[in-house]
């Protein structure tokens, strides 16, 4: 009897399996199930990450010996097309749900305190590169612009067309600041200059470069990639 019951147990575990494969198989043939299908999936793991994060986890730090070396150029186009932004007049605008809008300069940017970290960005295309960063925290400059702090997003307008959005709580999770220095150095044209976010908690794509504008808002905002199927929340 116990191994006739294992059996059917077998036999409909067995089934069960052929009929999920055959399931998600089936979306292959039917195009106006697929989208809505893998949609409803990405929302699932959204929530699943948002649920797992804490502020409380760090991501991994480095020593300065373990710095990839060179570091690698990343962007959807060639190094040759990156923007060339002047440094003394680009502003960063800050507005959407804030008491204090601003436009801050690179200068102002600088009066704030600094953190330096040395993290490893993450590809979704599968590779990895330890770097080190220096800037203010974007809770930091939340704060001083008077963010609603309830707000469900953050978004980033970046001066290459790009654009990205990370949660209220990533955006104030302690490593997230807003880079100026690579390296020791301001940051170069093809790291992001004169300012880019690093979020180590998330995959590189949300680490936008460029930033010319942060918004504070409560309508989903979206990304260049996430437009186009990468999973929003993008957590490690």
């Amino acid at each position: 009897m116990s191994d006739q019951t294992i059996t059917r147990r077998g036999l409909l575990a067995g089934l069960t399996g052929v009929g999920l494969t055959a399931g998600i198989g089936s979306l292959a043939f039917v195009p106006t199930l697929r989208k809505p299908a893998l949609d409803h999936v990405s929302r699932f793991n959204d929530t699943m990450q948002d649920t797992l994060f804490s502020a409380d986890r760090l991501a991994p730090t480095y020593t300065d010996a373990e710095i990839t070396q060179p570091f690698r150029y990343n962007a959807f186009y060639p190094e040759a097309y990156a923007p060339d932004v002047d440094p003394d007049t680009w502003r960063l605008r800050i507005d959407g749900r804030v008491t204090r809008p601003a436009a801050l300069s690179l200068h102002d940017l600088r009066q704030l305190q600094a953190d330096t970290q040395i993290t490893r960005l993450i590809c979704i295309e599968g590779w990895s590169a330890v770097g080190k960063w220096a800037g203010p925290r974007l809770s930091d400059v939340l704060q001083a612009t008077g963010a609603d702090m309830s707000a469900k997003y953050v978004r980033f307008d970046c001066a290459d067309g790009y654009h990205s959005s990370i949660d209220m709580a990533s955006a104030l999770h302690a490593q997230t600041i807003l880079a100026l220095d690579f390296l020791d150095r301001p940051l170069s044209r093809a790291f992001g200059a004169p300012m880019r976010l690093r979020i180590p908690v998330k995959l590189g794509f949300k680490n936008a470069k460029f930033v010319t504008r942060i918004s504070v808002t409560n309508v989903f905002p979206g990304g260049y990639w996430e437009d186009q199927g990468y999973n929003w929340f993008a957590g490690l």
